[in-house]
Order: C-alpha cells, then structure tokens, then sequence
C-alpha cells in the first residue's frame, strides 16, 4: 500500500471517528432528560452525515490504495 494513501486514509478516519464523537457529544449533552436521548435516534442525525462521509472515504482510500 502506498505511503500516501496510508497517511490520507488514517487522517481521514481520524478526522471523522473524533468528529462524530463531538457531535455524538453535543447530542447527548443537550438531552435534559434520559427520555429524550432514547427517542431521538443520535445515528441519523443530519450533522453526523459529514463524518459519515469522511469515514467512508477513508475506507474507500484505503481501498483503492490497497489494490492499487
């Protein structure tokens, strides 16, 4: 696997996993009551789509640069 592809894949999973974590943070921390955070599904929130993204693009450098 090419070095490159190796340090954009790792950045971009970095990047994401931390900031889905923020978000996931955010979401949790504006829940007042328990019953709120169970109704509200946190993993289809509109502002963890960008995360998704950049993960999934991680793992699509990953593997292009894997049979590349």
């Amino acid at each position: 696997m090419n070095p490159a592809f190796q340090a954009g894949a790792a950045a971009l999973l970095v990047i994401g996993l931390a900031g889905n974590g923020f978000e996931m943070r955010k979401a949790r921390m504006s829940a007042t009551k328990d019953e709120e955070m169970g109704t509200k599904n946190a993993f289809a929130s509109r502002r963890n789509l960008k995360w998704y993204a950049c993960i999934g693009a991680a793992l699509a450098l990953m593997a292009i640069g894997t049979y590349a």
